[in-house]
């Protein structure tokens, strides 16, 4: 059995290597993810990325707000750079799955835009042409 000081700084040392493996995971995950181009995406995420252009009117309250990025699926970025917005879903009776994330400063001008389908479980880069 190894001292208590010495089991806590396993400890640290642990956590600290979990905490940048999902950094780690984070950059590699952004640079190996997959791309669609924005015509190949559905009319609706076609229509939201207008919106957000245009700075609204969106259908949702939630539509705008900050994403926390807190699965780390998306590249590492300060707080309140994502935000959310849903792409409307035919013949669901609330919100869907779909959603586009987009992050940059000020939201009518993104760097960069992300499409799941899936409800954050995976995300391609949006390209535009």
């Amino acid at each position: 059995m190894w001292p208590s000081w010495r089991r806590l700084g396993l400890a640290a040392v642990f956590a600290t290597s979990l905490t940048l493996g999902a950094e780690v995971q984070a950059k590699e995950s952004a640079s190996d993810m997959a791309t669609v181009s924005l015509s190949a995406l559905p009319s609706q995420a076609q229509s939201t990325h207008s919106m957000i252009l245009a700075g609204g009117p969106f259908p949702y309250d939630k539509d705008g707000s900050v994403f926390g990025n807190r699965e780390k699926r998306l590249p590492s970025k300060a707080r309140g750079y994502y935000r959310e917005y849903t792409v409307k879903t035919p013949g669901a009776r609330n919100r869907g799955a779909r959603r586009l994330i987009c992050g940059g400063t000020p939201p009518t001008r993104p760097d960069a835009c992300y499409y799941t389908d899936d409800h954050y479980a995976s995300f391609r880069r949006v390209t535009t042409p």
